[in-house]
């Protein structure tokens, strides 16, 4: 876990209470990988709970997942998807990057966290 001391501030943003979408990937029948979206405000949603077990990272897994959230949501008449993650989580920030998400000013509960880096992607 590579945030650290900072793992409980984080945990209390990522409950699932007000997640009801949500993305499974397998392979044979074994979940490898998970992501999620919340309502953030009327034309927006917000990215959460990405994650693919690390023996199936970089097999593109992540960014099937990343496509069918924002498909869902654009199905759903959202046109913008925010994020948020850590400075700590280089190869989400690739991932990010790499799908046309751009760095943006912090927002909500990050505004002043440091180790926060929030993202912005118009989706169609």
């Amino acid at each position: 876990m590579r945030d650290g001391e900072e793992h409980a501030f984080y945990a209390q943003f990522n409950k699932i209470d007000n997640i009801k979408n949500a993305v499974v990937g397998f392979i044979e029948n074994i979940p490898v990988g998970i992501g999620a979206f919340r309502k953030y405000d009327e034309t927006t949603v917000e990215i959460k709970r990405m994650y693919v077990q690390s023996e199936y990272r970089g097999k593109g897994y992540a960014v099937n997942i990343l496509s069918e959230l924002e498909k869902w949501a654009v199905e759903n008449k959202y046109t913008s998807a925010v994020l948020e993650t850590g400075r700590k989580q280089p190869e989400a920030i690739a991932l990010y990057k790499k799908n046309d998400y751009k760095i943006m000013q912090s927002y909500g509960q990050y505004l002043n966290v440091e180790n926060s880096i929030c993202m912005m992607k118009k989706i169609k």
